[in-house]
C-alpha cells in the first residue's frame, strides 16, 4: 500500500461551495447546511485505509450528527476506471457499513479539487461559519499498525468545534490511497 498524505489547506479557509447527488439522485448542497458545523469526508469503497476506519467512522457520524454536526461523504474517484467505487457499489457500501449520512458522487472531480483533497480518507471539519477548523487524520491507526481505531483526533476537533472553540492547530495529515484522478 502506498501512502498519500492530506494536502493540509490553511485553517480558516472558507468551505468551497458544492452541489452533488447521491447515487439515487438526491442532491445535497453546501447551502443546505448553512449555520451548522459540517464534516466533509472524502471516502471511497475499495481503499484499505478507508475500510480500516469505515465502521468506526459510521459510529462517529451517528454520534456527532446527534450532537449537531452535519456529516457528508464524497467519493471523487474515477469509477469508470475503478468500478469498485461506482454509484451502485456506493449504495452497497452505505448499507453494509450503516452510513446514515449522504454519500455523494463527485464524478467531475471538481469538488475534490476545490477542497484540495488528496487521499481517502481525507477529513475537512468546518465550524458553523464554514471556516476550516480541522483537516487531517481520523486517528493514528493504520491498516499496517496494531493500533485500535478510535477516531481520537477527529473527535477532539469535533468536540472543540461543537463547543465553539478552535481545535488544536497541531494537526496530523490523514494518510491513505490517492484519489483516483481521471486522465488529463
Amino acid at each position: 500500500m502506498s501512502l498519500t498524505p492530506s494536502n493540509m489547506p490553511d485553517l480558516g479557509s472558507p468551505m468551497p461551495a458544492f452541489r452533488l447527488a447521491d447515487p439515487a439522485g438526491k442532491e445535497v448542497s453546501s447551502d443546505d447546511l448553512r449555520g451548522r458545523p459540517i464534516l466533509v469526508a472524502f471516502l471511497c469503497n475499495h481503499c484499505p485505509f478507508v475500510k480500516h476506519v469505515a465502521d468506526a467512522f459510521a459510529d462517529f457520524a451517528r454520534e456527532y450528527q446527534a450532537r449537531g454536526l452535519a456529516v457528508v461523504a464524497i467519493n471523487s474517484n474515477d469509477f469508470h476506471r475503478h468500478p469498485a467505487d461506482s454509484p451502485p457499489r456506493m449504495i452497497e457500501e452505505s448499507r453494509s457499513r450503516g452510513y446514515d449520512f449522504p454519500y455523494l458522487v463527485d464524478e467531475s472531480q471538481e469538488v475534490a479539487r476545490a477542497f484540495d483533497a488528496a487521499c481517502t480518507p481525507d477529513f475537512f471539519l468546518f465550524d458553523a461559519d464554514h471556516r476550516l477548523a480541522y483537516r487531517g487524520q481520523f486517528d493514528d491507526s493504520r491498516p499496517s499498525k496494531d493500533t485500535p481505531v478510535t477516531g481520537a483526533d477527529l473527535r477532539a476537533a469535533a468536540d472543540a468545534v461543537l463547543a465553539g472553540r478552535a481545535p488544536d492547530a497541531d494537526q496530523k495529515p490523514s494518510m491513505g490511497c490517492n484519489i483516483k484522478w481521471k486522465p488529463a
